[in-house]
């Protein structure tokens, strides 16, 4: 008979390993066998949370493998918070930080083990990832790209050790993200009340300057002679004046013409307080 082929599948694989492993096994080795024994747990108990399955586990390697790219990068998150709470505990030169690489491909299943070149890229990407940090391929960002809220850092094409074509790498910023396709950006709590606080003081020391320039020419003697009072269009006012138009929303976007209003409405309440002027003002229509 011939013999059975080896089973093939499409996988997403998450790749850790801890950043100065050897140094602190050289420092301490016992407290260091200790922390590791513990923090392997941590991260086993994550991976099952996030439907995945630990398939190796040398030394200070874990090796694991998800049906879906989006459960790999929410448990490589949830792994590096509760590694730097567990962190804030020990002494400075006792931290251990995870470096953590994700990919999807494909990979050769025999018995409980995988192999292939979709384990070796996760592998290398692991070790392009900061401390504490994760790294991931294009393979596996073009599947969460839009999935998960948390920006990317595209760090180019990497060349890796005995893979053939360059691999597409991108960091994991584990916070929600700036700008994605085909949304808005995301604008910080209070952004706009500060950029309209800032205007309306900028306005309002441009009314300023305007207003003694107007008054100082009123009450200075000009060596002109004025028009007759009977020839002009319209009655002269008996003290500076001065009007103020509605702004105008240039956004393009409706939800933004409560700024524009009330950029109008604080201007004219700011200039109102100056007695000696005459304020006029013009709603829209």
């Amino acid at each position: 008979m011939p013999q059975e082929g080896f089973k093939r599948k499409l996988t997403a694989i998450l790749s850790a390993d801890v950043e100065g492993y050897s140094r602190l096994m050289g420092e301490d080795d016992e407290a260091t066998v200790r922390t590791i024994t513990t923090y392997r747990e941590v991260l086993t108990i994550l991976v099952q949370q996030h439907n995945g399955k630990v398939v190796d586990s040398p030394g200070d390697n874990l090796l694991a493998e998800f049906a879906s790219v989006v459960d790999a990068v929410q448990c490589a998150i949830a792994v590096q918070k509760e590694i730097k709470s567990r962190n804030d505990e020990l002494p400075e030169n006792r931290k251990m930080q995870f470096r953590i690489g994700i990919n999807l491909g494909d990979v050769i299943q025999e018995k409980d083990r995988i192999y292939g070149d979709g384990v070796n890229i996760a592998a290398r990407l692991e070790g392009l990832s900061e401390s504490g940090g994760i790294c991931i391929s294009k393979t596996a960002f073009d599947h969460i790209e839009s999935k998960l809220p948390y920006g990317y850092e595209f760090l180019g094409d990497q060349t890796i050790k005995n893979i053939a074509k360059p691999v597409g790498a991108y960091r994991v910023l584990m916070e929600p993200r700036v700008t994605v396709a085909s949304e808005k950006v995301k604008v910080p709590e209070g952004f706009f009340g500060q950029r309209k606080t800032a205007l309306v003081g900028s306005l309002i020391l441009l009314v300023i300057i305007l207003c003694v320039g107007v008054w100082s020419t009123y009450f200075r003697i000009i060596s002109i002679k004025p028009a007759p009072v009977e020839k002009m269009a319209l009655p002269l006012p008996e003290k500076p004046s001065i009007a103020v138009l509605p702004f105008t929303n240039m956004s393009g976007d409706p939800e933004q013409e409560y700024f524009s209003d009330g950029l109008t409405e604080d201007l004219i309440t700011a200039l109102s307080k100056f007695r000696g002027m005459r304020l006029s003002s013009q709603k829209k229509r």
